[in-house]
């Protein structure tokens, strides 16, 4: 058997983190298993889904590196079908025609409200003959579910999870304007679509019940199911945009690598023994549905910062300075110039040592690209008072001597007139520091000199110097 999983979200808004779980694990599993992973949009809300959405949801997975083996299913396109098999099950005298009215719905839902009970549709109209119905009254058609004995699920996460039929009751298939309801969609679509394992939210567990029954009735094979439990703030309650409940795309803004997203993701709800930095050919290697846990999973901005600083260090530098060039343009306010695009990149060894996301990256790599004088932090103008201006002076002599202009000559000189003159290398080093960078914190000093240049630092220390 081939492996076939999905990815189906539905258009209505971006691509959330929860959902780029799902899509990731059934994304692993169908590589794992050497199979295939299929997205299918599910756009049948015609009000709330939108092009923007889709748009939104496919470059989402894009840019986290998920790839699919067909082109999308559009599952708004395959109505007819959706209704067709509805009609069949009719045929078959495993559905039929319900003719109650608005009114007659309410009454049920106030009833159960009163008893404080869910809805339950009460059958009326299961074994009436249809030439009883009501004039003007358009008709829907529903399941005739089992109603005794229990439906049972066999998760391959949540283990076996049974409902008594009793409490299950005859669901609606095709709508009394002749559309297709979920329900009966997502059977119909994974179903044609061949899929052999449904991976998806424990909040989909309730509806995998009656999708099972549709199954049955229909003589279909059942797919496996797996239902990942929900990803829930580090306090425990529900994900909320306060947590992390945002966008994929918010997460690119934020500056986080696609890698380090997918490692993070993957570790929501899913281990392999304490391992915490797994690359993608790893997890593609490891992922099974047996080390699912059966907890809700805990986002942590802390571990994901983390975690990003790691393949930050590991990303290629020029990467790296593609990534973050259009962030620091847009903190000048213009375009960088040729020679600041050189510093960016052969700085950006020193620069990625510190920073935890792009947006860190680039807020420390912005003192490259800015024109004298420096505009100076106030705790880096502290650090220049008169003693360490006249300090810079004599560095500065020292510096315009040099025959070679490299961090090991720099430094070799700052330790020499330190020497000589009684102070501690970083009583000269931390007002050099204020000098070129206007900040108090910056990759190793001397390496910043070097890659500004001998010009631009000579300059950058005569604006300071005494």
């Amino acid at each position: 058997m081939t492996v076939i999983t999905r990815f189906a979200p539905s258009p209505t808004g971006y691509l959330h983190i929860g959902g780029a779980r799902t899509a990731l694990f059934n994304w692993l599993y169908s590589r794992h298993h050497k199979g295939k992973v299929l997205l299918r949009i599910e756009d049948t809300d015609r009000q709330r889904s939108t092009q923007a959405a889709i748009d939104a949801i496919i470059d989402g997975l894009s840019w986290l590196g998920l790839d699919f083996d067909a082109p999308p299913v559009f599952q708004f396109a395959r109505a007819p079908r959706h209704a067709e098999v509805a009609r069949s099950l009719l045929d078959k005298g495993r559905a039929y025609y319900c003719y109650c009215t608005p009114d007659e719905l309410q009454a049920m839902r106030d009833k159960a409200k009163a008893e404080g009970k869910p809805m339950r549709y009460d059958g009326r109209w299961r074994d009436r003959n249809p030439s009883e119905a009501p004039p003007g009254v358009a008709p829907v058609i529903r399941l005739k579910a089992p109603q005794s004995g229990e439906t049972l699920v066999k998760d391959q996460v949540q283990g076996e999870v049974r409902v008594a039929n009793e409490q299950l009751d005859d669901m609606v298939l095709l709508r009394s304007d002749g559309t297709p309801t979920y329900m009966l969609s997502v059977v119909v679509d994974d179903h044609d679509m061949a899929i052999t394992h449904v991976i998806r939210g424990d909040d989909h567990l309730t509806n995998t019940f009656r999708q099972v029954q549709l199954y049955q009735a229909l003589d279909w094979s059942i797919p496996s199911f797996a239902h990942i439990p929900l990803i829930h703030g580090p306090d425990g309650a529900k994900l909320s945009k306060r947590h992390g409940a945002l966008g994929v795309d918010a997460y690119r803004d934020l500056g986080y690598l696609p890698e380090a997203l997918r490692n993070y993701l993957l570790r929501l709800g899913w281990a392999h023994g304490d391992d915490e930095i797994i690359s993608t050919e790893q997890a593609i290697e490891w992922f099974d549905l047996d080390a699912v846990g059966r907890s809700p999973a805990r986002f942590d901005f802390a571990r994901l910062d983390n975690l990003n600083g790691h393949y930050l260090r590991l990303a290629e530098n020029g990467r790296l300075a593609d990534l973050v060039l259009p962030r620091i343009e847009k903190r000048l306010g213009r375009a960088a110039d040729a020679e600041s695009k050189r510093r960016l990149l052969a700085g950006m060894a020193g620069l990625k040592e510190r920073a935890k996301t792009l947006e860190q990256l680039a807020d420390s790599a912005v003192f490259y690209f800015k024109p004298r004088p420096l505009a100076l932090e106030p705790k880096a103008s502290a650090l220049l008072t008169s003693p360490t201006r006249a300090a810079l002076g004599a560095l500065l002599n020292r510096f315009e001597g040099l025959p070679e202009w490299n961090a090991p000559a720099l430094e070799a000189a700052a330790r020499a007139y330190a020497l000589e003159a009684g102070i501690k290398l970083g009583d000269v080093a931390q007002p050099l520091r204020a000098a070129l960078t206007g900040q108090t914190t910056s990759p190793p000093i001397f390496e910043v000199a070097e890659v500004l240049g001998r010009t631009e630092t000579l300059a950058r220390i005569k604006d300071i110097a005494a």
